[in-house]
Parts: structure tokens; C-alpha cells; sequence
């Protein structure tokens, strides 16, 4: 009963992929004989913005302007946000390779594995004291040397596919996989510390939060884990009425959990029960929310851009990219009261930088697309 359980739940995840990708990749591993597609968040480094576009490279922008600095050669599909550490901009790749590029010029310095390919990498990577993990849809987990991008210990092996991104706390790394789990690893090693068992497959991200794990569930619960040994703090009282995909954000002992239900779950951090009652935007939310000033950016599918006021609870609309023909599926990314925003449409791609506080362009819409 479980094998056919997990294969159904399996089918529809894949599912669900094909249709956010809006008839991009094919899930067969045939990489070759698919347009680049993809939804990669923003990372900011410095005066600069790296970002993966549709068409399959990675670019570099000037962050005052949006003004390009660089197009990458390479043509990869991109779901994962780029990470950045010195003088290089890491990101993996649905074909399954992990690659380096210099922050400057954009020209390659290294790709991993050298030769072939691994599984698809969904989630993004992530660069700690001179190391770039990520997880991989062979359900394993790699650490690599930042500078040369040779392995640094053997992978740990999950028991399904993982599409979230690690998240690093101290010496701590937390990974999320289909096969129900949460687990925490020793950084350095590789080796477990503990693992926790939900109640439906995981793909959302791990939020780290005063000694507190958060992850969301297609169960449709929301669990505080802690983080030192692993136990379960409390399980939400509260059912949502779609998976969790989007990672939670907190603020002030508050936790805000957006769903693709279309509704976000205001949480409180300690308990588990609702502070506030569900906020419905009607429309699925799969990009990551941030939190600018007080207030929790979140974006829907159909292209709405919200400002939630943490005091109040009460949601104003910032912009509606969806009038311009734009949905949003990556993550969010803000900085010094700017908040960026990837969205994509049929034709193109294009980055927003709003005013979080009103949603004033901050310099106008920039088309990532090379072609």
C-alpha cells in the first residue's frame, strides 16, 4: 500500500512541476531535447544581482540599475537560486551539474560532476566556509570544495528525491526529501546528527528560527522540529487545504506560511496555533516571501505582489505584474528596502526591483532573456 501511495504522490508532484514549468522540461532526463526553462530566485552579492533567466544562462546585473554586467555561455535549465561566495557565483543545474563562474566576467572556472551528469538538481545551492552543498533528485546530498569542486565527503543518501535547497545553522546542515524526512547532518562530515519523520513527502525549504527547524508538508501540516536533537515540537493545529511549497518566513515569534492553497498561516513560533486567521490571496503561492521593514512580501502565482503588515495582519496590494502578462513562481529576494521579483510569461522573463514600502519601480522592468 505504501509503494502505490508513494507513487501516486510521486505522479503528482511531477505533475505539478510540469504545469509551474509552463510547458518547459520534460521530467525524462532527455536534457538535450528541452528548451531551458526554469524559475531561479535572485541572489544579491556586493552591487550585483545574479539571477538564472528562462533561456538557460545565468546573468549578472547591476544592482542600482539592472543594467546586465555579464550573460553566461552555458544553456541550463535553472530552478535553484544562484549562491555566491568571493570571486565566484555557484548554481546547479536541472541536467545535473553544479557550476562555478567567475563573479566578474561570468566565465567558467569549474563544473561538477567533470564528466557525465548526475540527477536533476532542483534546489538551489548553498556556499558555507568554503564549502557548496545541494541535494539531488538521486535523493543524495554532496559537498563540495568551493574553490576546486572536487568532493569533500561521500554523499549521504535519503531515502526519495530531493528538490529543496540545505540550509546551513553553525555546523548543522538541514535537508528536506520526499521520503517524509527532515534531516540534519554534520557539515564537515556528512554524517547524520538526527532525522525526523512528518507525515506527507517534503519539498519546501527549511526555516531555522531560534533553535527551531519549520518545514511544510504535503500532508498540508506545518511542524516545528528542534533543532538540537530532532524532536517534534508541535504539528500545526490547523490543515491547510494544499501542500506547503513556498519556505516559511518569522518575525517577532511569528511564523508566515504561505501555501498553494493561496492562503498564508500566521503562526505563532512557540505553539503552533493561529495568531491571526489565514490570509487568502486566491491564487497558489510557490515563491519564498521575505520580510522588508515589518512587513512580509509575498507573491502569487497569478502575478499579485502583497505587503503584509505584521502589526495589523492587514494586506495591501503592491503591484500587479499579472496585468503585464507575468506569474510568479521563484523565490523573492529583498535588500535596503527593494524587493526583486523574477517573474515569467509564455514569451519572456523579466526582473522587477519595487519599493517594498509602496511597489514604485525602482528602475524599470529589465527582460532577462538573451535571445
Amino acid at each position: 500500500m505504501w509503494i502505490k501511495h508513494n507513487r501516486r504522490l510521486l505522479a503528482k508532484v511531477l505533475l505539478l512541476l510540469v504545469i509551474l514549468v509552463i510547458g518547459g522540461v520534460t521530467v525524462s532526463g532527455c536534457y538535450g531535447r528541452s528548451q531551458p526553462r526554469g524559475w531561479s530566485g535572485v541572489v544579491i552579492a556586493d552591487d550585483s544581482l545574479f539571477v538564472g533567466s528562462l533561456d538557460g544562462r545565468l546573468v549578472g546585473l547591476n544592482k542600482s540599475d539592472g543594467s546586465r554586467l555579464w550573460t553566461s555561455e552555458s544553456e541550463i535549465v535553472i530552478y535553484g537560486t544562484p549562491a555566491v561566495e568571493g570571486d565566484l557565483v555557484y548554481v546547479g543545474g536541472y541536467n545535473g551539474r553544479v557550476y562555478a563562474v567567475s563573479f566578474s566576467t561570468g566565465a567558467l572556472r569549474w563544473v561538477y560532476p567533470r564528466e557525465g551528469n548526475l540527477e536533476s538538481i532542483v534546489g538551489g545551492v548553498v556556499v558555507s566556509q568554503g564549502m557548496v552543498y545541494f541535494g539531488c533528485s538521486d535523493g543524495k546530498v554532496y559537498a563540495l570544495d568551493a574553490v576546486t569542486g572536487d568532493r569533500v565527503w561521500q554523499s549521504f543518501e535519503t531515502g526519495d528525491k530531493i528538490w529543496s535547497t540545505p540550509v546551513i545553522d553553525g555546523d548543522t546542515l538541514y535537508i528536506t526529501s520526499f521520503d517524509k524526512k527532515l534531516y540534519a547532518l554534520d557539515a564537515n562530515t556528512g554524517s547524520e546528527k538526527w532525522v525526523f519523520e512528518a507525515g506527507g513527502a517534503i519539498a519546501s525549504t527549511p526555516l531555522v528560527y531560534e533553535n527551531t527547524v519549520y518545514i511544510g508538508s504535503f500532508d498540508r501540516y506545518l511542524y516545528a522540529v528542534d533543532a538540537t536533537d530532532g524532536s517534534l515540537r508541535w504539528r500545526s493545529e490547523v490543515e491547510a487545504g494544499s501542500w506547503y511549497w513556498a519556505k516559511p518566513v518569522a518575525y517577532n515569534g511569528v511564523i508566515y506560511a504561505p501555501n498553494l492553497d493561496g492562503k498564508v498561516y500566521i503562526l505563532d513560533a512557540e505553539t503552533g496555533r493561529e495568531v491571526a486567521g489565514a490570509v487568502d490571496l486566491g491564487s497558489p503561492i510557490s515563491s519564498d516571501p521575505v520580510v522588508v521593514e515589518g512587513r512580509v512580501i509575498i507573491a502569487s502565482q497569478e502575478g499579485k505582489i502583497y505587503s503584509l503588515d505584521t502589526g495589523n495582519n492587514q494586506v495591501v496590494l503592491l503591484r500587479n505584474v499579472g496585468d503585464d502578462g507575468q506569474e510568479i513562481y521563484a523565490p523573492l529576494c529583498a535588500s535596503d528596502g527593494v524587493v526583486y521579483i523574477h517573474t515569467q510569461s509564455s514569451k519572456q522573463d523579466t526582473l522587477y526591483a519595487l519599493n517594498a514600502q509602496t511597489g514604485v519601480e525602482v528602475w524599470r522592468p529589465v527582460s532577462l532573456s538573451s535571445k
